[in-house]
């Protein structure tokens, strides 16, 4: 007989020559460290019979019980697959809603569809999106158990049929809503759904980490792959009454038309009172109280780029830098006009709203990192200092870029930050 050794462990034949007698050779297999000696390791395998036995049998079961984690994810995104099609074909257009956005772009609410069957079949997709939370739990509490090579193969194989998944899901549904009204129940369910993608996305994120890494709060990433309504992060504590400002962020995109809004902070009366978007095909622009100046980027190239624009009220005086070199500037933006505290402060979408109204025509497409405010002017050596990646770079004063600091919603997702280790 042939002897299968697994990963990461040796075959050793006891008993008579093989050429003597193959009916009674014995194979017991025996944990090996990478670095370790294999005639010391076949010492150890004189343990009693039992005690073999089960080793063997817990290593049969393991691998049993990993094919058969990934027979219930397959089953679980064909099941998923297929209630999408039928969400698809159940779906019936209905005229688009008539309000506006600010740009003039018909709103892009947060409908479902409109048969009662459409609200069971979301319903259905929320149940099925539960049960698969459920089982990655499972598989959460066996990987912490099992550390071996085949689980962490089966956690790449889950990541990406899970990835996916998701794609799929908000892809297809995304579709389905243009141009549809929503009735409430059916937005509560929606909700609903959103909120589980949310929780699921980061359990995969823990799940891809193992376990926490040493990993700066800084050095993390958001990517809005989808051009969507509802993916979105939420900056967890407000901006404050300012009298001048630095904004300045890493961007990657290669959106078209526009990449979108990057970022929108609203107040209450004023839903524009700063916002950064790109949105058809005009420049990138920056809105203070809802007055507008264009800003000279050129960075949709699917490239990381970093941006800062500083302002100060006194004249409305702005500048805007691209990769550490001023690239424009003017005045007479919003001139003696503070930017107002107790808003709330959204990265990926454009708010009509305080803290909501988002228009999928509007959301902002791509990668973003290191977001960070201050409430002063910058100098050029300082924004420099940012864009090389410099040790000496600062952190926001009002907003520093960290973890802790940043809520995501909707399936937007967190990854580490590269682009600076690529500089270095």
């Amino acid at each position: 007989p042939l002897a299968h050794a697994l990963p990461a462990h040796t075959a050793h034949a006891r008993g008579p020559a093989l050429g003597q007698g193959l009916g009674q050779t014995r194979f017991i297999c025996t944990s090996v460290p990478l670095d370790g000696d294999v005639c010391a390791a076949s010492a150890l395998g004189t343990g009693s019979a039992e005690e073999l036995k089960g080793t063997v049998l817990q290593l049969r079961e393991t691998v049993l019980q990993q094919k058969e984690t990934i027979m219930n994810q397959k089953e679980t995104i064909r099941e998923l697959t297929a209630k999408l099609g039928r969400c698809e074909s159940q779906s019936v257009l209905e005229l688009p809603g008539e309000g506006k956005g600010r740009k003039g772009f018909s709103k892009n609410t947060m409908g479902d569809l409109s048969r009662p069957a459409a609200a069971e079949t979301l319903s259905q997709l929320g149940q099925t999106l539960q049960s698969l939370k459920t089982r990655l739990e499972n598989l959460e509490q066996f990987s912490r158990m099992n550390s071996s090579s085949q689980t962490n193969n089966l956690k790449d194989i889950l990541q990406n049929k899970i990835d996916d998944l998701e794609k799929q899901v908000l892809s297809r549904v995304n579709s389905l809503e243009e141009g549809k009204l929503s009735p409430r129940n059916e937005s509560e369910e929606r909700g609903k759904i959103e909120s589980t993608l949310t929780s699921l996305h980061q359990r995969i994120s823990d799940l891809e980490k193992g376990q926490k890494d040493n990993r700066p709060p800084d050095r993390f990433q958001l990517t809005f792959p989808l051009r969507t309504n509802y993916m979105y992060a939420k900056v967890k504590k407000s901006l404050p009454e300012m009298y001048a400002f630095s904004i300045c962020m890493w961007i990657k995109s290669s959106a078209s038309p526009g990449m979108g809004t990057p970022f929108s902070y609203a107040v209450p009366g004023q839903a524009n009172e700063l916002v950064l978007i790109e949105w058809g095909n005009n420049p990138m622009e920056i809105l203070i109280n809802d007055k507008v100046a264009k800003l000279p980027f050129a960075i949709n190239d699917g490239k990381w780029h970093h941006i800062c624009v500083t302002w100060t009220t006194r004249d409305g005086v702005w500048e805007a830098y691209q990769d550490g070199t001023q690239t424009g500037n003017g005045e007479n933006l919003a001139p003696y006009h503070p930017i107002k505290p107790q808003g709330v402060l959204v990265l990926g979408q454009e708010q009509d709203t305080l803290g909501g109204g988002f228009d999928a025509t509007q959301a902002f497409v791509g990668e973003l990192a290191h977001f960070n405010v201050w409430d002063r002017k910058l100098s050029p050596g300082e924004v420099y200092g940012l864009a090389t990646c410099s040790s000496k770079a600062l952190a926001g004063n009002v907003i520093a870029w960290a973890e802790a600091n940043i809520d995501i919603y909707g399936g937007a997702t967190k990854w580490t930050f590269e682009a600076c280790r690529q500089l270095n």
